[in-house]
C-alpha cells in the first residue's frame, strides 16, 4: 500500500471516531452543550485538556522551534508548561466552585457589570480567533503534505469535520472526542521519537536518547554533535544563551505562562467536572498527559535538526563540508518541495545544495572565500520539522501516515474547544445574558450551534492567511490572554477592592495596548524583517512577549481606577469571600 493510500485510511478512520463518539456524544441542553452537564471525571477531563491545550503549536510547531533556535526555546516549554501549574493553585478550583459556564459570565457577575462581560465577549474572541488561526495552518500543512491536496481544500476538509463534531456535540461531544485525539496524538508523537531515538543513539526512550553517545560516534553525545555542526555552519551554539536577550526571553516566558492560566477554552475546561476539588485534580491529571509530549519535544528537535543537516551536508568537519546535489535529493525533500515549505535556489550554479546561515557576516565571507557559497540555498519551514521527521529518518509509511493523524488531531482537538468558546460567549454571553434575556433554552441552543458555524467560517479565513508560522501565532493569542483576561480573573478572586469600573479599563488597556504593539510590528507598519529587529521593539521586547508589559498595564490601570471609585456592593465583596474558600461540593 502507498503512503499515500495508507495516509488516506489511518487519517480517514480517526475522522470516523470522531464523529461517531460526537454523534453519540450529542448535546441535548445548554448545560451538555457548555459544560459537558458537570459530569466528566476528572482523569478523563485531564486527558480532554491535554489534547485541548496541547495544540498543532505542541505537537507540529514546538520542535521545530527549539529544533532551529536551541536554547531560546526553552522558553516556549517553560511557559506553556508553567502556566498550568498556575491554573491549578490560582484559579480552577475557585472557578469551579462560581459554577457558572464561562468566562466571561463570571467576569459580569463578580464585577456586577454587563459592560464588563461584553467587555470579557470581546477579549475572549479576540484571543480565540488569534489562536485558531496557528491551528487551521497547523490542518493546511498537514492536509497538503500528507492528503496531497491544496492547503485551501485542506483547510475546508479540516473545518468540515470540526463543524460536525462541534456544532452537533458542544462540550459533551468535545469533551470525548479529545479523548479519543489525545490518545492519537500522543501515540502519533512517541512512535517515531522511539524509531529515531533507538536509530542515532540506541536508547529507545528520546528522553534518555538526547544525553546518549550516537551509535556511528561512540564517546560523542549527540547534542554535543549537533551543537558542533551548526556553529560550523556559521550558526548560533545550540545549547549557549549568549545571544538571547534576557529580558526578551523572561517577558515571554511570563507572557506564555500567565497566558496560559488565562486561556478561555482552557479555563472552560474546569466547569465541566462534578466537584471543586475535582477542578485541581483535573489540572493535575492534565499536567502529567501533557508532560508525556513536552519531555520528548526537545529530543524531536534535536534528532529532526541532526537528520536534516546530515542529509544536506552528509559531512561536515574541520576538514570540509560535503553538500548534497540537488539532483540526488532524497524524495522526502521532493514531497515536501511540492507544498513550498521547502525551497531551494541555486544561487552559485553549481548544482549543490547550501544550507547556513548567511546572515552571519565573518561565515559568509568566509564560505563564500573558500567554497564559493554565495548564500544559503536551502529554505526550511520550521513547522514541517516533526511532520517530516520520520520520512527524514527513513522510517516505514505507517508510522508516516501515522504521524499526519497526530498533526490533524492535534490542530482540530483546540480548535473545536476554541470555536465552541467564542460559541459560547456570543449565544449565552451576548445573547442571553445581554440581548435578549428572555431567550428559551431551546433557542439558546440553536443560537450556539448558528454561532458555532459561522465561527469555523472565519476560522477558515484564518487558516488561508494567518500572520505568522504555528507557535508565533499561539504566542500572540497566550499574550492577549495574559493582558486582558488574567489579571481580573486573577483579582476578582483575590481582591474584594476590585470593581467594575477597575476591572473595564484594565481589560480595555491590557487588549488595546498588547494588540496595537502586535499589529504595529506584525501588520502594516513593519515589513516582516523590520519586525524582527530588536532595535524597533520596546526596551527590547519581542511582539511574543510585550503581553508581558501587557498584563503590568493591567494591573496598574485596575488598582488605581478601583481606588479612586467606590468599592463594590457588600454581596459581591461577600461573593469574593466565599469563592475564596473552596470546598468538596
Amino acid at each position: 500500500m502507498s503512503l499515500t493510500e495508507l495516509t488516506y485510511l489511518v487519517v480517514g478512520a480517526t475522522f470516523v471516531l470522531y464523529i461517531y463518539i460526537a454523534v453519540k456524544s450529542r448535546a441535548s441542553s445548554t448545560g451538555e452543550f457548555y459544560v459537558a452537564g458537570k459530569g466528566v471525571p476528572p482523569v478523563i477531563n485531564g486527558m480532554a485538556t491535554a489534547a485541548d491545550w496541547m495544540s498543532a503549536a505542541s505537537f507540529i510547531s514546538l520542535a521545530g522551534i527549539i529544533g532551529f533556535v536551541g536554547y531560546q526555546g526553552s522558553q516556549y516549554l517553560m511557559g506553556w508548561t508553567g502556566g498550568y501549574v498556575l491554573l491549578a493553585l490560582l484559579l480552577a478550583p475557585y472557578l469551579r466552585k462560581f459554577g457558572k459556564f464561562t468566562v466571561p459570565e463570571f467576569i459580569g457577575d463578580r464585577f456586577y457589570s454587563q459592560t464588563a462581560r461584553i467587555v470579557a465577549v470581546v477579549c475572549l474572541i479576540f484571543i480565540s480567533f488569534t489562536y485558531v488561526a496557528g491551528q487551521m495552518r497547523g490542518v493546511g500543512i498537514v492536509f497538503s503534505r500528507f492528503l496531497e491536496v491544496p492547503i485551501e481544500t485542506g483547510l475546508l476538509i479540516g473545518t468540515g469535520i470540526v463543524f460536525l463534531y462541534a456544532v452537533l456535540g458542544g462540550m459533551k461531544g468535545i469533551t470525548y472526542t479529545q479523548v479519543a485525539q489525545y490518545c492519537v496524538l500522543i501515540f502519533a508523537y512517541s512512535v517515531p521519537a522511539i524509531f529515531i531515538s533507538f536509530q542515532l543513539t540506541g536508547n529507545p526512550i528520546p528522553q534518555l536518547g538526547l544525553g546518549s553517545d550516537l551509535v556511528q560516534e561512540p564517546g560523542v553525545y549527540l547534542l554535543t554533535k549537533l551543537d558542533t555542526i551548526v556553529q560550523d555552519l556559521g550558526f548560533n551554539s545550540y545549547v549557549d544563551s549568549i545571544s538571547v536577550s534576557t529580558v526578551n526571553m523572561f517577558c515571554i516566558t511570563v507572557a506564555l505562562m500567565v497566558g496560559t492560566a488565562g486561556l478561555p477554552h482552557v479555563i472552560v475546561r474546569f466547569f465541566t467536572v462534578p466537584k471543586v476539588r475535582d477542578a485541581r485534580s483535573s489540572a493535575g491529571w492534565a499536567l502529567v498527559f501533557i508532560a508525556i509530549l513536552y519531555t520528548t519535544a526537545p529530543a524531536v528537535a534535536v534528532m529532526a535538526r541532526y537528520n536534516l543537516i546530515n542529509t544536506v551536508h552528509p559531512s561536515v568537519t574541520d576538514t570540509g563540508v560535503t553538500s548534497m546535489d540537488y539532483q540526488e535529493r532524497p524524495e522526502w525533500i521532493k514531497r515536501w518541495e511540492e507544498t513550498k515549505l521547502i525551497q531551494w535556489e541555486d544561487s552559485n550554479d553549481d548544482g549543490k545544495v547550501q544550507y547556513f546561515n548567511d546572515k552571519n557576516a565573518d561565515f559568509a565571507a568566509t564560505a563564500k572565500e573558500t567554497l564559493g557559497w554565495e548564500k544559503s540555498e536551502l529554505k526550511v519551514d520550521r513547522d514541517i520539522m516533526v511532520l517530516a521527521n520520520p520520512e527524514i529518518a527513513n522510517l516505514p509509511n505507517w508510522v508516516i501516515a501515522l504521524i499526519a493523524a497526530g498533526g490533524i488531531a492535534a490542530a482540530l482537538s483546540t480548535a473545536a474547544g476554541l470555536l465552541l468558546v467564542i460559541s459560547s460567549s456570543i449565544s449565552h454571553d451576548l445573547l442571553k445574558g445581554a440581548i435578549m434575556k428572555k431567550i428559551s433554552e431551546k433557542e439558546e441552543l440553536l443560537a450556539g450551534r448558528i454561532a458555532a458555524a459561522v465561527a469555523i467560517g472565519v476560522a477558515f479565513y484564518l487558516g488561508l492567511k494567518p500572520p505568522g508560522f504555528v507557535a508565533q501565532v499561539v504566542a500572540f493569542a497566550f499574550g492577549l490572554a495574559a493582558s486582558s483576561l488574567f489579571p481580573v480573573i486573577l483579582m476578582g478572586i483575590f481582591s474584594k477592592r476590585l470593581n467594575k469600573w477597575g476591572a473595564i479599563s484594565g481589560m480595555l488597556t491590557g487588549l488595546i495596548f498588547t494588540m496595537g504593539y502586535i499589529l504595529y510590528f506584525k501588520g502594516v507598519f513593519f515589513e516582516p524583517m523590520a519586525a524582527n529587529i530588536p532595535e524597533n521593539w520596546l526596551f527590547g521586547i519581542s511582539p511574543e512577549g510585550i503581553g508581558t508589559i501587557g498584563m503590568l498595564l493591567n494591573f496598574i490601570v485596575a488598582f488605581v481606577v478601583s481606588s479612586l471609585t467606590e468599592p463594590p456592593p457588600q454581596h459581591i465583596q461577600e461573593m469574593v469571600e466565599d469563592i475564596r474558600v473552596p470546598r468538596s461540593a
